[in-house]
């Protein structure tokens, strides 16, 4: 009897395999079972730990997610949700980003908004939310399909716990910013995970490629960025496998060779097709929703950088890299034990993807080489573009790095660990434990670490005060000192963002009728003179000029405030 060849990480189905064979030879002989009760008993005490631990995660990510200042970015956005959620649905008369999140972020902003109220710390709760349901969805990704030819009950355990410890300790700062706070691609993961957890749980049947085409026209109408990071992978990947299959049949030869291997993988067929059209109906619907008096996107700002500056690039997106895994030397000595710690988990993962990629023709799992090529892809594209001319903070743009390393490691190393440990000495057995448990340890220590620093305020909360108890409630100023006022001080000021060169309008996640001069008033203007980039901001000084002769003038800290008896917004023109 010839075992079944796996095309699509599942065995293929045939009534006259015994279970074992159907399982690709990895399934555990049955165990004798105890009263009919105990299986069931035990399933819900592992659900009801599954639970407590995604709880216990959301209340660690919460604080964690407290450490890292709320800004205009996730200030914006609330005030997106906040608009959603009082009818204006497809944002009429907003600019956004170059990354709408109409589809993911946005309703669930609008969400938890209903449930707390437009307040800066409803961002650090869907941050903590973010990063739990990414975490939980790629445990579940690693474990595979027991019994399915892809994870025996044996492998599964391993699987799901290297994957959770190499994501679930993120690093204080750039890593924070990232995973938990910034309003990036890290939330996309999320929708990207339950593609792959189609493809990988469901058999091959028709509605497979269909519920993965609305899965990800779905996401990308809110990033385009999985362009890069979803459907050119699944597309390469279904190509490469059917390619394959193909050159193998023609070296066998025989009548009508090529239309039994496209009949025999018409499922890796359909599923390229249904992203490739996946790719031009997300188009469609972002145009009928402009069409419809929405909002109104950037370009992305998508640009290749001079062949001498890459090298610059591959460092600093090299940083950004170790920051997503926690290990970014930095900090003080404790944190910076933590991030040597963390080199372990960085190892771990180039291991997963240099085994994958020796082999990659005849991998046999389609799972593990669409997240190979997606970090492949993914990180080959930013380096040499001027989205790497910035800081580590942009390692947001390669975010899904992390959770699909980690499943990658999840998948690709466990069985083989396991495996070898079976046919070790007991000494060796307990050293590995030993080894295991205290990597464990120290990523759960670190997480701990992480959530005991104290919380911080959000950006500007003393700019925030200072013209709530001058009765200064409209103005205007830059970017990173507008709308995080705003939320910050629910309300009680309003501050637009102007470009410094001319003082018209910012429209980068902005409404056009906030610069309305007939209903709205702004009599002061802010300038930042502290250092970096969320905080330095001074107009120019023909622009400043051009406004006339202040009232009055406030030094607070590096802020200056400055008064006048007139409507600003007059003089800035129409958006």
């Amino acid at each position: 009897m010839v075992a079944a060849v796996r095309r699509s990480g599942t065995p293929e189905r045939s009534s006259a395999l015994p279970a074992a064979d159907q399982a690709g030879g990895d399934a555990a002989p049955a165990e004798p079972r105890g009263p009919a009760g105990r299986p069931a008993a035990r399933r819900l005490l592992a659900a009801a730990a599954a639970v407590l631990a995604g709880a216990l995660l959301f209340v660690g990510y919460l604080q964690v997610s407290r450490t890292y200042p709320e800004n205009s970015d996730e200030s914006n956005d609330l005030l997106m949700a906040w608009d959603m959620l009082h009818g204006n649905v497809l944002l009429h008369g907003w600019y956004l980003s170059d990354v709408s999140f109409i589809t993911t972020e946005l309703p669930q902003y609008l969400m938890l908004e209903r449930l707390f109220g437009l307040h800066t710390d409803t961002a650090h709760i869907a941050a903590a939310m973010t990063y739990t349901l990414v975490v939980v969805l790629a445990v579940l990704l690693a474990r595979g399909r027991a019994g399915q030819g892809q994870a025996s009950a044996r492998e599964a355990a391993p699987r799901m716990l290297l994957t959770a410890g190499l994501m679930f300790a993120p690093q204080l700062g750039v890593g924070v910013f990232v995973l938990l706070l910034s309003l990036g691609h890290i939330g996309t993961a999320v929708p990207l995970l339950l593609t792959w957890l189609v493809i990988d749980r469901l058999r091959p049947r028709w509605p497979v490629p269909v519920i993965v085409g609305l899965l990800l026209i779905w996401v990308l109408v809110a990033d385009p960025l999985v362009l890069v990071v979803g459907i050119i992978p699944l597309v390469a990947v279904c190509a490469m496998r059917v390619a394959r299959e193909l050159s193998l049949a023609q070296r066998r030869g025989g009548p009508g060779w090529v239309r039994a291997s496209l009949r025999a993988h018409w499922y890796e067929l359909s599923l390229a097709v249904a992203a490739i059209l996946a790719a031009g109906l997300a188009s469609v619907v972002s145009r009928l929703l402009r069409a419809s008096g929405g909002f109104l996107l950037h370009p992305v700002p998508y640009q290749l950088a001079p062949v001498h500056t890459w090298p610059k690039h591959a460092w600093v997106t090299g940083e950004g890299l170790l920051a997503l895994f926690g290990a970014k030397p930095q900090g003080p000595a404790a944190a910076l034990a933590f991030a040597l710690l963390h080199l372990a988990g960085v190892a771990i993962v180039a291991w997963a993807m240099v085994r994958v990629a020796r082999h990659f023709y005849s991998w046999p799992d389609m799972i593990s080489q669409i997240l190979l090529v997606v970090m492949v892809i993914n990180v080959v594209a930013y380096v040499p573009s001027t989205l790497a001319d910035a800081t580590d903070l942009n390692a947001r743009e390669f975010a899904v790095v992390l959770p699909f390393g980690a499943v990658l490691a999840g998948r690709t190393l466990a069985p083989g660990l396991v495996a070898g440990l079976r046919g070790a000495s007991l000494r060796r057995r307990r050293a590995a434990a030993l080894l295991a448990g205290a990597l464990l340890a120290g990523y759960g220590a670190s997480l701990g670490y992480a959530a005991a620093q104290p919380s911080v305020p959000p950006a500007n909360e003393q700019l925030a005060a200072f013209l709530a108890a001058h009765h200064l409630t409209s103005g205007i100023g830059g970017y990173w000192e507008s709308s995080v006022v705003t939320v910050g001080s629910d309300g009680a000021v309003t501050i637009r963002a102007v470009l410094p060169g001319t003082l018209r309008p910012d429209l980068w996640e902005a409404k056009g009728s906030w610069y309305d001069s007939g209903p709205n008033h702004a009599t002061f203007l802010v300038t930042d003179s502290a250092p970096g980039f969320f905080n330095h901001w001074q107009p120019s000084p023909a622009a400043l000029a051009a406004l006339g002769r202040p009232a009055r003038t406030y030094h607070v800290g590096p802020y200056s405030v400055y008064v006048w008896n007139k409507n600003l917004l007059a003089g800035l023109g129409r958006p």
